[in-house]
């Protein structure tokens, strides 16, 4: 899952990174309200965590602007301030949830996950699809046979992304965009190859190439 993070404290920023990208999202970083405010129009997220307090600008106008434009991945504010009255604020703009700092790391992946699942219609960590179920948690998958098999970070992202929504086809580029941050470099072939491993875990037909426009996960129990 791409996560974009606006966050202007550089120190927490890349603390910040490194425990995120551990619980399975591919993170776009910025410090900026300008360079947040561009990225958020034109690219495709699964979330965002926004500071409020940037050096050149408002969270809360950049999360305005995003709504505006139609922008309707799911935003977590991250900001010092504990007043009521700024948490409302948020809320109002546009926000799905509001953590203060400081806080802890587990929390925040925790009300990502639970922010994004809302986003998707589900209540609990366990994505169902066909016979298969994936652990956001766990980061595993449990098989046909009622075995787990644990996945690696890229084949998690790259996994949750198909099952997330069963019969549609993605192609290579949007893989890519959910797999992989913007300073990332990956290989023409690194779809394919992550598409076989997978495939040696659920099996050659569940996931399937449609030639020409790419990958879909197609499952029935």
């Amino acid at each position: 899952m791409r996560l974009l993070l606006v966050e202007d404290d550089h120190l927490l920023a890349n603390g910040l990174t490194s425990q995120l990208e551990k619980a399975g999202f591919s993170i776009d970083l910025t410090h900026t309200a300008k360079e947040a405010l561009s990225l958020g129009k034109q690219e495709d997220y699964r979330a965002c965590v926004l500071d409020l307090g940037l050096p050149d600008g408002s969270g809360l106008d950049v999360l305005r602007s995003w709504r505006a434009e139609k922008a309707d991945f799911p935003v977590l504010i991250l900001t010092a301030r504990a007043n009521w009255q700024d948490k409302v604020n948020g809320l109002k703009a546009g926000a799905d949830d509001y953590l203060a700092k400081p806080f802890q790391s587990e929390e925040l992946i925790a009300r990502l996950y639970a922010i994004i699942r809302r986003s998707e219609g589900r209540g609990h960590a366990l994505m169902a699809a066909g016979r298969f179920e994936l652990d956001e948690h766990r980061q595993t998958v449990k098989l046909s046979d009622g075995t787990e098999a644990s996945l690696t970070g890229t084949e998690f992202r790259l996994l949750r992304c198909l099952m997330s929504r069963p019969g549609q086809v993605f192609s290579k580029e949007q893989l890519m965009e959910q797999l992989y941050n913007l300073d990332d470099n990956p290989s023409d072939n690194v779809i394919e190859a992550y598409i076989r491993r997978l495939r040696k875990l659920v099996g050659a037909d569940t996931i399937v190439t449609r030639r020409g426009q790419g990958y879909m996960f197609n499952d029935t129990p």
